[in-house]
């Protein structure tokens, strides 16, 4: 399986790509996607482009995104949203399941501690995957959320019992062996 973990953010939206084999854990690539130009729009949209062609570039199965907390500034939050929705329809266009994580939850996860700051994250990134040469912070935490996909989401996406799509699969096949019951 290949995991593709996004840090969404409007100006640089972190990626990354694992590959994961029964318990081990390789790095595949990451980056950091640079959106431009002054029109929201257009930015959203070099952010959606990038994106997809890493996705095509790539190959993942699956694609993990971190949740969106709340700013105390409510405009910035509302465009993290907007780019937490591109971050999340590339790989939903490209058939992908999705796995979303709240930020404690990948650094419990990874670092083993719920508040760890960046630096312990991209530390523990570089103990679980050797070798790897990151790209910056926003790629490090991107690295991170496909560790988390792998090691909770990842497992359940794979049968088809967990992640936005696959949730939803096992849903639709439950109701469809209920009506023909």
């Amino acid at each position: 399986m290949r995991i593709l973990g996004i840090d969404p953010g409007l100006r640089h939206m972190g990626w990354g790509v694992i590959s994961v084999d029964g318990p081990r854990l390789s790095h595949v690539a990451n980056g950091v996607c640079h959106s431009s130009g002054d029109d929201l729009s257009l930015r959203l949209l070099t952010l959606f482009d990038q994106l997809s062609d890493i996705i095509a570039t790539y190959a993942p199965t699956a694609a993990a995104v971190e949740q969106t907390f709340v700013n105390k500034d409510g405009a910035g939050t509302l465009k993290l949203g907007q780019a937490r929705g591109i971050a999340m329809l590339a790989p939903a266009r490209a058939g992908l399941p999705i796995g979303e994580y709240a930020p404690n939850a990948v650094k419990k996860t990874v670092v083993g501690v719920g508040h760890a700051d960046k630096q312990q994250v991209a530390h523990m990134v570089r103990v679980q995957l050797p070798g790897v040469e990151l790209a910056g912070p926003d790629a490090a935490d991107a690295l991170a959320i496909a560790i988390c996909h792998a090691h909770h989401g990842g497992r359940r996406a794979a049968t088809g019992t967990g992640g936005t799509r696959g949730g939803l699969a096992a849903a639709i096949a439950r109701a469809e062996a209920g009506v023909r019951a």
